[in-house]
């Protein structure tokens, strides 16, 4: 019985490490707990936000100085959500394959 209680108490404790920070809620500590946040970004977020909470993760690289897409992506890795939701990057195309060989190509050579 006591290992049950344990171990419950065990994954309730690692829940609450790895629970997600929202930044239209958290406070200045909850921010400085994210690696990579320290208290002056945490003070430009929490600036920021009094001026509205943030929509998405776009408004957020946007009005936050020294937020680009790399430290989004870093700080969602470490928990930091907006509005619930974990940073998806942008869509960037990938390199273009080259256009295959047809039959009628190959006998040109």
């Amino acid at each position: 019985m006591l290992k049950k209680i344990l171990a419950i108490a065990a994954m309730l404790y690692a829940a609450a490490c790895f629970a997600a920070v929202d930044i239209n809620k958290a406070t200045a500590a909850d921010l400085d707990s994210i690696k990579g946040v320290g208290p002056s970004l945490s003070g430009k977020i929490l600036d920021e936000r009094k001026k509205g909470n943030f929509k998405d993760w776009n408004d957020f690289v946007e009005r936050v100085k020294g937020i680009g897409e790399s430290n989004a992506a870093k700080f969602s890795a470490e928990g930091m959500t907006v509005d619930g939701m974990a940073f998806k990057g942008t869509a960037t195309a990938g390199p273009k394959a080259a256009p295959a060989k047809t039959a009628a190509s190959a006998a040109k050579k």
